[in-house]
């Protein structure tokens, strides 16, 4: 595998020796010192040009990076829209392990577009066309402080769409109780504990892309807790994780509602909890259900 200064040699020159490109910046995790360095890290790279069109046409263009594994276009799906004509992205994966996610974009385009995300270096600037830009800092990604209406409104949407977990363990209808737990139900457990995480640092970290540091600041047993409300197909065992999942939320919920001097509605978490409890020893052949009544 190439290592990093191999690569940023590589890139640099490529742009330097091509009369089109006129600058060169990074952003992503590379440019963020609170990222983990690991071997996959990508390298966000954007190409400031003259004009696009030019290195669409070109295919064999991509070849000047090295060998490549498999590649995706996304400016060519026909599910997103795209503007070409100011900016254009390759997702390269090569043979030896390194990625690549270049964008070639418009000077005009890169212009307003650069201070978007603060996770940005310059690497090149041919003639100091770009604007100047701060220090690559991952400030825009800290957990943000609720208010308290959000709080509420998070724990009111986890407590009423359990209510569809617990029927769809019933019908065992697995693939929409996976999807409604990763999609819906276990984003507002993953929005509690970085609050909480966030209280714990007066809100100046990021726990990252779906919350995947939070291992950083949770202690061992409560992350292992969270990683125990992750399940697979079998019936049994996810009811166990959801009901592990409605005991790590309710108890994150109200230390964050204690620190923030915010309400937690007890009463609802009850009702929800119970009605699950009552689903999961409801009969597989029942035709009545009653709240309260087994």
């Amino acid at each position: 595998m190439r290592d990093e200064t191999q690569m940023y040699q590589l890139l640099l020159q490529i742009a330097e020796q091509d009369d089109r490109i006129l600058a060169v910046y990074m952003n992503g995790s590379r440019t963020n010192k609170n990222a983990p360095k690991d071997i996959f890290q990508d390298y966000d790279i954007v190409y400031v040009v003259l004009e696009t069109d030019s290195f669409i046409k070109d295919s064999e263009w991509p070849n000047k990076f090295g060998t490549i594994l498999y590649m995706q276009y996304p400016d060519e799906s026909p599910d997103y829209p795209n503007d070409k004509e100011n900016h254009y992205g390759w997702l390269m994966q090569f043979e030896d392990g390194v990625r690549i996610d270049l964008t070639v974009q418009t000077l005009q385009y890169a212009k307003e577009h650069i201070h978007d995300d603060k996770l940005c270096r310059i690497l090149l600037d041919k003639e100091k066309i770009l604007p100047a830009i701060p220090e690559a800092t991952d400030a825009d990604y800290y957990i943000k402080k609720p208010t308290e209406e959000q709080f509420q409104a998070c724990t009111n949407e986890f407590w009423w769409c359990s209510n569809n977990l617990a029927k769809g363990l019933w019908r065992k209808e697995m693939p929409y109780v996976q999807d409604m737990t990763s999609f819906v139900v276990r984003k507002q457990l993953e929005k509690m504990l970085s609050w909480k995480v966030g209280i714990q640092t007066d809100f100046q970290v990021s726990v990252g892309k779906s919350a995947k540091y939070l291992y950083r600041w949770l202690d061992a047993s409560e992350y292992q807790g969270y990683l125990d409300t992750y399940f697979g197909g079998n019936i049994n065992e996810a009811w166990t994780a959801v009901m592990q999942m409605c005991d790590l939320f309710e108890h994150t919920s109200k230390y964050v509602a204690e620190k923030l001097r915010y309400s937690y509605n007890v009463a609802e978490g009850k009702a929800a909890r119970g009605f699950l409890e009552q689903v999961r020893q409801l009969s597989p052949n029942a035709n009545d259900f009653t709240i309260g009544k087994q």
